[in-house]
């Protein structure tokens, strides 16, 4: 059979229904739950992670207009996101949605690109989630060997000023394989977590601001669109840079869509769960980088975890020390949503022939994909232990828009050769949403520079090899299966 053919619509359906006491997941997530894991994806990865590296080197104050066109391009491709999990609610997101419109080779290239979004990522925000452990014990006297809190490969400040080159980061591992055991023992548990995490996490955000304004230095604003320095070096150039990489902090409501299969009522749920999280947090997003820039110079916020700096700056220590205490709460919980996306990415691919069946191998009492969790955490403990912080950033944010521009075709595509199929939630103004999806996100690509894309292209020839050399050969749609 030709690379390009699709997966049928009424085969998905049953695999989302299951057909052993086993072979499914448990449907146990709400929509409140939904909006709850698309929160505790999105809040963390922005403002406790990428904001400052954002700011700092690319928009400067005027990372605010750099979250604004992200959120324009989430928001546009959440209405196609939103279509397809009512129409297909299975676990795998933007790769199912593409098997059934684009065929079996696009569907292939999205779920490999798919690692890029979720256990990139997750490796992201755990670096963010050792600086910030580091600034705490800083707080309370505690001070961790340099040696074990750092890449080789970047080198970073100290509270204390000190600038060192470490051997590992080892907290960044450890909170990885800390979640990892927890996705292990299943959906409702990991969702209860997240549950308390993110109320805390949402108050903490909002305690900052409204605190934080009172010591905004206005001339922290000046200027608030530095001069350009060069390709992505501030400037509106700069701008539309900081908003590629900070467009890794809005991918919450993509990891919402992967738990399609988990929810009690998908085709009510996933467009509240989807569209209400990146709501909620693209307003809290805009008034967060406003603060941040106002209390802290753009200049300085160049580090992993901007806001453990700006909290030092309030002269009220038992609020900071309470900020970042719940700042690492929060990032935790985006690196749980993060790789339990990634999981049920590989679960279905799996369950496709397309990887090999130990990633949808369910535990026995969990019912959860044990071994595909354990396999991700060793792939992720690898970036986090040894890559800098801005380049798995970056690479993240290329992946995540690529597949939000694949998903929007797609919702092109399914009106154009299933007009008929039921849609519970339709994407308005068809075709101009998905067009200018396409058309915005692919535009916050190129700002990305040429590295970025560069490293894009090396993991796709990766993906391909693999694909050839495996997949095509056990592809159960290949087979006639």
């Amino acid at each position: 059979m030709s690379v390009f053919a699709k997966k049928p619509l009424d085969r998905i359906m049953r695999e989302a229904e299951g057909t052993g006491e086993h072979t499914t997941l448990n449907r146990t997530l709400s929509a409140t739950a939904l909006v709850s894991l698309g929160i505790g994806a999105i809040i963390g990865a922005g403002i406790f992670t990428l904001t400052g590296q954002a700011a700092a080197n690319h928009a400067g104050p005027a990372i605010l207009y750099s979250f604004i066109l992200a959120a324009i391009g989430c928001a546009l491709a959440g209405f196609c996101y939103s279509e397809f999990s009512t129409m297909i609610p299975i676990a795998g997101s933007a790769y199912t949605y593409s098997y059934a419109t684009m065929g079996e080779l696009v569907a292939w290239i999205i779920g490999w690109d798919l690692v890029l979004e979720y256990a990139v990522g997750a490796a992201t925000v755990s670096i963010g989630w050792s600086s910030t452990l580091v600034s705490i014990l800083h707080s309370v006297g505690v001070e961790l060997p340099p040696q074990l809190i750092a890449s080789p490969f970047q080198p970073v400040m100290l509270p204390s000023g000190q600038l060192v080159h470490g051997i590992i980061n080892l907290p960044a591992v450890l909170i990885v394989a800390a979640m990892t055991w927890l996705l292990v023992k299943g959906i409702q548990e990991s969702a209860t977590v997240n549950n308390v995490v993110v109320l805390l996490k949402v108050v903490v955000v909002v305690l900052f601001i409204v605190v934080g304004w009172g010591f905004i230095n206005p001339s922290n604003y000046e200027p608030f669109i530095p001069a350009n320095e060069g390709p992505g070096r501030f400037g509106w150039d700069g701008v539309v840079r900081g908003a590629g990489l900070i467009f890794f902090a809005y991918i919450g409501f993509d990891a919402v869509s992967t738990a399609a299969q988990e929810a009690k009522n998908p085709k009510r749920d996933m467009p509240i769960g989807i569209i209400g999280s990146l709501a909620v947090c693209t307003v809290l997003y805009i008034l967060y980088s406003r603060v941040l820039t106002g209390v802290v110079n753009y200049k300085e916020l160049g580090v992993p975890a901007p806001l453990a700096l700006a909290v030092d700056r309030i002269p009220y220590p038992w609020l900071g020390l309470a900020m970042k205490i719940a700042s690492l709460a929060g990032l935790t919980s985006v690196i749980l949503v993060m790789l339990l996306g990634q999981s049920r990415v590989f679960f279905s691919m799996s369950r496709d022939g397309l990887l090999p069946a130990v990633f949808s191998k369910l535990h026995s009492n969990y019912r959860t994909p044990y071994l595909s969790n354990v396999i991700m955490a060793l792939f992720v403990g690898l970036f986090s232990a040894f890559a800098p912080v801005s380049v798995v950033g970056e690479m993240t944010s290329i992946g995540t828009l690529f597949a939000f521009v694949l998903v929007s075709i797609g919702i092109i595509i399914m009106r154009r050769t299933q007009p008929d199929l039921p849609r519970p939630f339709k994407t308005p103004l068809v075709p101009l949403v998905p067009v200018l999806s396409v058309a915005v996100n692919a535009f916050m690509m190129f700002g990305l520079g040429w590295e970025n894309w560069l490293r894009l292209l090396v993991w796709l020839a990766i993906g391909m090899a693999i694909y050839f050399g495996y997949s095509k050969a056990h592809s159960k749609v290949q087979a006639g299966a």
